[in-house]
C-alpha cells in the first residue's frame, strides 16, 4: 500500500462532481468537463493537495465518471472504482442524503478501507468502445423483443392484422432495428480484428463448443480481455455462479446458493453456453448425464457454467484453442 497524502471521495453525476475531503472537511462542486476539472486543479493548489499523491475513490456510473478518470489519468492521479452498494452497505445507518454528504461517506469509506484497496488500471479505449457497442446492441435486441410482443398482442384485437397501422410501423420499426444491430454487430467485428489482443482470445472462446460471439465479445469487454479477471473463480462469483454458504447456527440450515449480485446479463449468457455444451460437447454431455442421476437440471447446468469458465481461462492462460477431447488429450 502507498502513503497517500489525501483520500478524495467523489460522488459523479451527468453533470456534476462532488469532490471531498472527509479527514480535512473539504468539498467542492464543479462542472463534469474541461472547465471544472481546471476549477479542482486549483482547488488542490490552494487548498494544499497534491493530486500525484492523492487517492481518488468513486462510485461505478456506467460512464457518467469516463472524462474525469481520463482527466486524473493525465495528471497521473490514482483512482479507485467501487461498486455502490458496497460503499452503502459499509456505512450503517445513515440519514439524509444530498450530492455533498454522498461524497463525504466515499470519502471516509475510501479513508477506512485503504489498506485493501488497490488503484485501478488505466482505461482501454478499446474495451470502453465495446462496452458502449454491445450496450447499443443489447437495447435494439431489446426493443425489437418489445415490438415483436406488440405485434402479437394485435393480431388478437385484428382479424386482419395487415390492415392495423400500429402492427405495420412496429414491423418497420423491427426490420430498421435489425439493419442497425448488423451494422453495429459489423462495428463490433471490425474492433475485434484491428486489435491483435482481441482477436486471438476471441479465437480461443469460439473455439469453445457453447461460446458464440456475442458471448465471446461480452466475455472480452467484462474480463477486460483477461486484464481485470486473471482468475476463472473470481469471475465466477462476478457472473452468479458460485455457491455460498447459508446457515448460523442450530437454527438456520439452508443449502449453498448462488448470490443475487452478479452481472445477471453475463450470467444469461453463460446459461445459453451451457445449455448448448449439454447437447453439443460430449464430455460436458457425459458429465451432466451422471450427474443429473441425483441432482436438478439448474444445480447441473450451473456446474456446468463453471466448467466452461474453467475451460476459457485454462486456453485462455495457454494461449491454445480448444479441440474435441482436450481434457483428455492433455
Amino acid at each position: 500500500m502507498e502513503n497517500y497524502s489525501v483520500i478524495l471521495g467523489v460522488d459523479v453525476s451527468k453533470l456534476t462532481l462532488d469532490i471531498s475531503s472527509a479527514e480535512r472537511r473539504l468539498h467542492l462542486k464543479i462542472p463534469n468537463d474541461g472547465k471544472g476539472f481546471a476549477s479542482f486543479v486549483k482547488w488542490c493548489r490552494l487548498s494544499g493537495i497534491d493530486l500525484e499523491t492523492a487517492f481518488v475513490v468513486l462510485e461505478h456510473t456506467g460512464g457518467y465518471e469516463y472524462r474525469f478518470l481520463q482527466f486524473c489519468e493525465s495528471k497521473n492521479v490514482c483512482y479507485c472504482r467501487v461498486p455502490g452498494l458496497e460503499i452503502k452497505r459499509s456505512m450503517g445507518m445513515t440519514r439524509g442524503k444530498s450530492d455533498q454528504i454522498d461524497s463525504f461517506r466515499i470519502s471516509r469509506y475510501g479513508e477506512e478501507k485503504i489498506k485493501r484497496l488497490k488503484p485501478d488500471s488505466r482505461l482501454d479505449v478499446n474495451i470502453i468502445q465495446l462496452k458502449q457497442l454491445l450496450s447499443y446492441r443489447k437495447r435494439l435486441v431489446r426493443e425489437n423483443a418489445g415490438l415483436l410482443n406488440t405485434i402479437k398482442e394485435r393480431k388478437h384485437v385484428f382479424q386482419s392484422p395487415g390492415s392495423d397501422i400500429i402492427t405495420r410501423l412496429s414491423k418497420q420499426k423491427m426490420r430498421m432495428n435489425e439493419r442497425l444491430t448488423a451494422t453495429i454487430e459489423g462495428e463490433i467485428r471490425r474492433l475485434i480484428e484491428s486489435n491483435e489482443s482481441f482477436l486471438k482470445n476471441y479465437r480461443i472462446l469460439t473455439s469453445i463448443k457453447g461460446i458464440g460471439p456475442v458471448n465471446a465479445w461480452m466475455t472480452i469487454a467484462y474480463t477486460g480481455n483477461f486484464t481485470g479477471f486473471r482468475d476463472a473463480r473470481k469471475y465466477a462469483v462476478y457472473v452468479g455462479v458460485i455457491p455460498f454458504d447459508n446457515f448460523s447456527g442450530t437454527s438456520i440450515k439452508g443449502r449453498k446458493r448462488v448470490s443475487h449480485l452478479a452481472n445477471k446479463e453475463l450470467k444469461q449468457e453463460l446459461t445459453q453456453a451451457a445449455r448448448v455444451a449439454i447437447i453439443h460437447d460430449k464430455e460436458i454431455k457425459a458429465y451432466a448425464e451422471r450427474k443429473l442421476v441425483n441432482k436438478h437440471f439448474g444445480v447441473v447446468v450451473n456446474n456446468v457454467r463453471f466448467k466452461l469458465l474453467l475451460r476459457i481461462f485454462s486456453l485462455i492462460k495457454r494461449g491454445e484453442l480448444y479441440v474435441g477431447d482436450y481434457l483428455k488429450a492433455s
